[in-house]
């Protein structure tokens, strides 16, 4: 396994470093609320990162997730890239490929993921949907929706359109999330049978780098804090349990770090990442939450501020917890496939 960028890899995620350093401001963060922030969606747009996205594989978007989450950008990067440019780009017929795809690399379409599959979604067999998803992140930015039906097969669905009704969520983190009600939607099938696995493994694997940038973004955070803040005439990073909180952090953050990369490398290599990606989700919420919790707490009575910077991190280490769902849930079904696979 060689997990090092690529060159055309490494100047996406520099470029995006940039544009999301200098655009996704905790000033500019707290003005866009819970929705997206449209100038630096633009400026993504501009910049060719969606399409960079799909040129440098799952591993290259796993480094620009990164740099979404070290920021904790308000735009529906990761989410449109998995749903719709990748989702479209390997189980889209030809057809839907000429059509959907200059779309969402341009950024004119967006893409929000019904995931995990919903049993209360039904696809009739004339090709409409009826159900609800109580969470969908990114929906009130969406163009359409990859929905997951509960038989597991996959479908898009425009929104806004007919059959379609969006209502505002508001989710830990700021994600511009909405309920959708599907009353006899019409959609088109994406993908065969094993689309979904697949769809929903990228998935998994582009939201553990997003968590790796949030955890990393909550330890520098904590860094320079405690590195500035004075307690008793030298700086709190002088004492052992703070460093020890720190390195703790550390390691946890490059754990989930490592795991999202092998679970991408693998992806583009074309061998079965399943498992990875399932390791790479549950490191992303077990050890995610605990980073996020240790950045706040290492910024002492400055860290319950509401409004300080490191909260955010909080917020959105907590949500993709919950987005990802759940270290438990995610350790039983990765413990499920391992029984079903027996010895290697």
């Amino acid at each position: 396994m060689d997990f090092t960028p690529s060159e055309e890899q490494a100047a996406a995620q520099g470029l995006a470093a940039r544009i999301f350093g200098d655009l996704s401001t905790p000033d500019r963060l707290a003005a866009a609320g819970s929705g997206a922030d449209a100038e630096l969606w633009k400026e993504l747009c501009a910049a060719g990162l969606p399409g960079a996205a799909e040129e440098t594989g799952l591993l290259g978007l796993v480094l620009l997730a990164e740099e979404q989450g070290r920021t904790t950008a308000q735009v529906p990067f990761a989410a449109s890239c998995v749903y719709g440019l990748l989702a479209v780009a390997e189980h889209g017929t030809d057809e839907q490929r000429g059509r959907l795809l200059p779309a969402f690399r341009e950024g004119t379409a967006v893409a929000a993921g019904a995931f995990p599959a919903h049993a209360a979604v039904r696809a009739e067999a004339d090709g409409r949907l009826n159900g609800v998803v109580p969470v969908v992140p990114w929906l009130r930015d969406a163009t359409h929706v990859l929905v997951a039906a509960g038989d597991r097969t996959l479908w898009i669905v425009r929104t806004p359109g007919p059959g379609v009704v969006t209502e505002r969520v508001e989710t830990t983190a700021p994600w511009s999330a909405g309920r959708l009600v599907l009353e006899g939607a019409p959609a088109e099938r994406l993908g065969g049978s094993g689309a979904y696995g697949k769809v929903l493994a990228t998935a998994r694997t582009a939201f553990a780098g997003v968590q790796a940038g949030v955890c990393a973004g909550s330890l520098t955070r904590a860094v320079e804090h405690t590195s500035t803040r004075e307690q008793f005439g030298r700086p709190l990073s002088t004492n052992q349990a703070v460093l020890l909180r720190a390195a703790d952090a550390y390691m946890d953050t490059e754990a989930i770090r490592v795991t999202a990369y092998e679970a991408a490398w693998r992806h583009d290599e074309g061998l079965p990442y399943e498992e990875q990606a399932l390791t790479a989700a549950w490191w992303a919420s077990e050890a995610g939450r605990r980073v996020v919790h240790a950045g706040q707490h290492l910024h002492g009575g400055t860290g319950a501020d509401l409004d300080h910077p490191v909260h955010r991190h909080f917020l959105w280490g907590r949500q993709l917890d919950a987005h990802l769902g759940g270290s438990g849930t995610v350790l039983q079904e990765l413990g499920e496939l391992l029984v079903k696979e027996g010895p290697a």
